[in-house]
């Protein structure tokens, strides 16, 4: 017997539980697809918990103008739906004279793409804020913030289901193929089922281009390659060095071996990266010597032994080691991939959390 639904979103991560949200405010009925046994256990769980203010990303990309308005957003609806977070800003630091002229191409950058309230600093005016702190000059970012992921993914949740959307989990994507401007979607589980779905949005994260694959009549060699790139974090044993979060300034596959904090004050630095071929979130101590000299750079108080491991997230980019040109966030529809009723969403990495709900407002 084949169920037929509105709207089916694969992948009940930060994104997935967004667009559900806004598809069901929306009037919309929504069933959500997830093949773990709980929400949110994917890239949603093991990332920095980061709201970013969006002066990173290429001006008219997808990726400035979704952080730029996902910001706002999500400020808004935390504050709406009582999800802790704190607007604590944050410092891009330059530590070496080159760095100085990135910064300013930085503060370019954002202003362009509508970030608000950047200032640049000198050295003198970044110590005079944050003592422990040695750099040349930094860009200041009040916007960035930090949130409680897993309870933005618990009020997304909450919401979408007080507007009738329903969540199935343990129910992985085996296959599926359009049907007559549909998609027809076979599901595992317990109790494998069919369903004819108007809509499916392809949410679901590492899992994304897979999910893609298996749905025949897809174009071929319309869904690129994905790289893993694993980070690694370690937490610091002690009190936090600084009120703000601190950045270096970003390299081609990150960020840099930066400085967060999280709502109860405690500071971790990371994601490194670390190209890997297969799921893996396994943290090996040994990476923290190359972290102490990153993060001295910048904070040489650092004191010996007081890095701790923490934990690993992955990833998922559409560009892959020692290509430098970053890439924006895919979103597919049928002219793209050929499959009417089909979106996917590929190469959902950072700013992704901070994104989720324009996100969803540009999907739906």
């Amino acid at each position: 017997m084949t169920e037929r639904i509105e709207c089916v979103v694969i992948g009940a991560g930060v994104v997935g539980l967004a667009l559900a949200r806004r598809l069901a405010l929306g009037g919309r009925e929504v069933v959500i697809l997830e093949r773990e046994d709980r929400f949110g256990t994917g890239i949603s769980s093991r990332n920095s918990e980061v709201v970013h203010g969006g002066l990173y990303y290429a001006p008219g990309s997808l990726k400035a103008r979704l952080c730029v308005e996902g910001n706002a957003a999500l400020h808004a609806l935390c504050r709406a739906r009582g999800v802790a977070h704190r607007r604590c800003g944050k410092f891009i630091v330059a530590t070496r004279p080159g760095q100085v002229e990135a910064l300013e191409g930085l503060l370019v950058r954002g202003l362009a793409n509508g970030v608000p309230g950047l200032a640049l600093l000198t050295g003198a005016q970044a110590r005079a804020a944050e003592p422990g702190l040695a750099c040349l000059a930094a860009l200041h970012s009040p916007s960035t913030g930090i949130v409680d992921a897993h309870g933005l993914m618990k009020a997304l949740l909450g919401e979408a289901e007080e507007h009738g959307a329903s969540l199935v989990l343990r129910s992985p994507v085996l296959g599926g193929e359009a049907e007559g401007g549909a998609v027809r979607l076979e599901v595992g589980g317990a109790e494998p089922l069919e369903i004819l779905a108007s809509r499916v949005f392809n949410c679901a994260g590492l899992g994304a281009p897979e999910v893609a694959r298996r749905i025949r009549g897809l174009r071929p060699g319309s869904v690129p390659p994905q790289f893993l790139a694993k980070g690694t974090y370690f937490a610091l044993a002690g009190p936090a060095p600084f009120s703000r979060l601190v950045y270096p300034v970003p390299e081609p596959a990150g960020l840099g071996v930066h400085l967060t904090l999280d709502l109860g004050g405690q500071a971790r630095f990371g994601p490194d990266v670390e190209w890997v071929e297969e799921e893996a979130y396994d943290v090996a101590p040994a990476r923290a010597g190359a972290f102490y000299a990153e993060i001295r750079r910048y904070w040489p108080g650092l004191p010996d032994g007081a890095l701790r491991p923490a934990y690993a997230g992955i990833r998922p980019k559409l560009q892959g080691p020692g290509d430098p040109v970053p890439r924006d966030f895919l979103v597919q529809g049928s002219g793209d991939h050929g499959v009417p009723g089909l979106v996917n969403l590929l190469g959902i990495e950072s700013p992704g959390l901070t994104a989720c709900l324009a996100l969803a407002e540009h999907c739906a």
